[in-house]
């Protein structure tokens, strides 16, 4: 048993070596945790942010005035004016991500009771800003006609008041999601690269025929590049939880990291076996990427980071269960986010634990059979 040890220890050693000499993987690494990180987090938005809209004011009142003056930076741009017959073009030619028509008499209807209606056309090519923005819109109109109404005679009293209260994120600022989402998808896309990676390139340089004459099996050499390439992603994970998200944005970390980093070291596990398991399918980088693409595309978008998992049809969360990615992305948001312990997330842990050895022992079996063929 301890000489296993030492056969897993040194091949693993052998493994970071062979990684630190390669330049292009480790550049990947240090851009992947780094400047790739901060430029999602601060370059996608998710909340409103200076976005352009125009009014058609068929009203020319004071109340039509102090609703469009009522759209302020930076969450929209200073309101153009339009003719009524240049909103079709406008919208066409997506100069415009809203347009608002105030009709004629809208005060006099207002004042009058009369309920009348005001059109807000957004263009939904860009979904999220306009969910947002129309959300927005929407608020910024009503806050306009209640202080309208409080100033004349007409007093509008709210039946109800609504107090909202945000927890985790109380500025909602997407950077502080973005950046943390980021991290899970740079461990998923690396951790199946690098350990692919490691079996590509034993048999590209011809080096696995070395590894087959000395005094080693399988189950060792493949250990040994899980524990390296996990290590290696490992370190600049915290790296750049600390200097990248902490440091640099100035994201607030609710829970603890080391727990997100053992959580992490359990997705790796699964995440570098399934890596190995595409590897033993491939002859080359090329057809290794060629199948490695596939799956992290679909573990990225469907695994809960980008979409909640509830919103998808239920006969998909069913299936998504077996992909470690969603219960590392239930996890990494429990504790990053809400502050979780161990008592709360160990069922994630343990569903990456499982997923993670029937994929070690499906990659097991293949990689003794590529050995073999090798042989």
């Amino acid at each position: 048993m301890r000489r296993r040890l030492k056969n897993v220890f040194r091949l693993g050693v052998k493994e970071l070596n062979s990684l630190r000499r390669d330049p292009v993987l480790v550049f990947l690494i240090a851009f992947t945790f780094t400047f790739a990180v901060y430029t999602v987090a601060t370059g996608v938005q998710t909340e409103l942010r200076n976005a352009s809209i125009a009014v058609v004011d068929e009203d020319r009142s004071e109340l039509s005035r102090q609703i469009r003056a009522a759209f302020l930076q930076p969450y929209f741009q200073t309101p153009v004016l339009l003719d009524l017959d240049e909103i079709d073009a406008a919208m066409d030619a997506s100069r415009y991500a809203f347009v608002i028509d105030i009709p004629p008499g809208f005060q006099a209807d207002i004042l009058g009771a009369r309920q009348p209606r005001l059109q807000v056309n957004v263009d939904a090519t860009a979904m999220t800003l306009a969910g947002n923005g129309a959300a927005y819109i929407q608020t910024i109109i009503s806050g306009q006609l209640t202080e309208f109404l409080n100033r004349s005679d007409l007093q509008y009293i709210q039946p109800v008041t609504v107090t909202m209260r945000t927890m985790f994120n109380p500025n909602l600022d997407s950077s502080w999601f973005m950046s943390v989402m980021q991290i899970v998808s740079n461990i998923t896309m690396l951790s199946l690269i690098l350990s692919g990676a490691a079996v590509i390139r034993e048999r590209e340089r011809g080096t696995i025929e070395h590894l087959l004459v000395m005094p080693v099996t399988p189950g060792e050499i493949m250990l040994a590049k899980i524990w390296a390439n996990g290590l290696a992603i490992l370190l600049a994970v915290i790296v750049s939880l600390y200097v990248v998200v902490q440091g640099i944005l100035a994201v607030r970390i609710s829970g603890s990291i080391a727990l997100f980093v053992f959580g992490a070291a359990l997705f790796l596990y699964a995440m570098t076996a399934l890596g190995i398991v595409l590897s033993t399918f491939a002859k080359s980088m090329p057809q290794f990427a060629l199948l490695a693409i596939p799956f992290f595309v679909v573990m990225n978008m469907l695994s809960g980071g980008t979409s909640p998992l509830g919103g998808m049809p239920k006969s998909l969360q069913i299936i998504m269960q077996a992909a470690p990615s969603t219960h590392f992305t239930s996890f990494a948001q429990a504790v990053l986010f809400r502050g979780a312990g161990i008592e709360i997330v160990w069922p994630q842990m343990v569903a990456m634990v499982a997923i993670g050895t029937l994929l070690f022992l499906l990659a097991m079996m293949r990689f003794r059979a590529t050995m073999s063929s090798a042989h």
